[in-house]
């Protein structure tokens, strides 16, 4: 009998440690919620989407896509992620991902980024986009491309003439990867785009495939547009923009919208008694920077 016993615990020994080995195999991954808390976020509209990563061990891990209404909510605020890779993350990068993306890693275009210290990181643009604390502009009213002393008040130029001889008039952070500068003139309401660009010294991607401007080869080589014809539905041109608003915004490109992105470094109302040719400066604009925090 008590070999027979001896013989039963061996058997039950045994067994017990396949099955414990058995769920040890099966295990399921724990996960943990990661937590958004963000504002300034805007409607990127059907063709793009927001996309969380942490990185893990210098490796990104997405964390899950979200869309963003038109009065800022997010559609999703709490995400389930992998314990052990979350535990480990240093840092969340939040980007701007084609709607149909087959490609598994971050696009170049990344809008929020942040260290996690402890079970949070404060996430912010200015670090990944561009630090627009030190911007200034400058901006001319004049239609070079409409021949001489005609229309003067139609078109924005962004360069200085305070010496007599145009130069640079936008002092701006050169871009991340996945960004441009847009400039605009908000007539009656109505963004008009006045071209994007990179840098601030030299003509805008739209110098010569204008549809607004006159004779495109007038131009001078800044940034900036004549609005001469061809003028959106519910505008004219050409036009008066004294009492517009000039605006530089910064753009994810490439970019499927026809208004200014959250981003606005600089803007300036032109003063009802403002003379064509005359430099006008800019003031600070209504979004620097967008921020927010991530909980782990």
């Amino acid at each position: 009998m008590r070999k027979l016993f001896l013989g039963f615990l061996a058997i039950a020994a045994v067994t017990f440690t396949s099955c414990s080995d058995d769920d040890d195999n099966n295990t399921v991954p724990t996960t943990r919620n990661l937590t958004l808390d963000i504002s300034g976020l805007e409607n990127l509209g059907s063709d793009y989407k927001y996309e969380g990563w942490v990185i893990v061990n210098d490796a990104p891990v997405s964390t899950g896509v979200f869309t963003v209404d038109d009065s800022g909510n997010l559609s999703q605020t709490s995400f389930p992620v992998e314990s052990n890779a979350l535990a480990s993350a240093t840092k969340f990068v939040l980007s701007i991902e084609p709607a149909n993306d087959p490609d598994p890693a971050p696009a170049a275009t990344k809008i929020l980024a942040g260290d996690f210290s402890s079970n949070s990181a404060s996430v912010s643009s200015t670090g990944i986009v561009g630090d627009f604390s030190n911007s200034a502009g400058k901006y001319i009213l004049a239609t070079p491309t409409d021949g001489d002393d005609n229309n003067e008040f139609s078109g924005v130029w962004f360069l200085d003439l305070t010496s007599g001889t145009p130069a640079t008039g936008l002092t701006l952070p050169t871009l991340s990867a996945g960004w441009k500068y847009e400039g605009w003139a908000v007539m009656n309401g109505t963004p008009v785009s006045t071209g994007t660009f990179t840098a601030v010294d030299s003509a805008d991607d739209n110098a010569t495939t204008s549809t607004f401007k006159g004779d495109v080869n007038n131009g001078p080589g800044y940034p900036g547009e004549d609005f001469i014809q061809n003028a959106p539905m519910g505008l004219t041109f050409p036009t008066d923009l004294k009492g517009s608003t000039i605006v530089i915004s910064v753009e994810p490109d490439p970019d499927n919208s026809p208004s200014p992105f959250t981003l606005k470094p600089l803007a300036h109302m032109v003063p009802s008694n403002a003379n064509h040719h005359e430099t006008l400066i800019m003031g600070a604009g209504p979004v620097a920077a967008i921020s927010g925090t991530v909980t782990r």
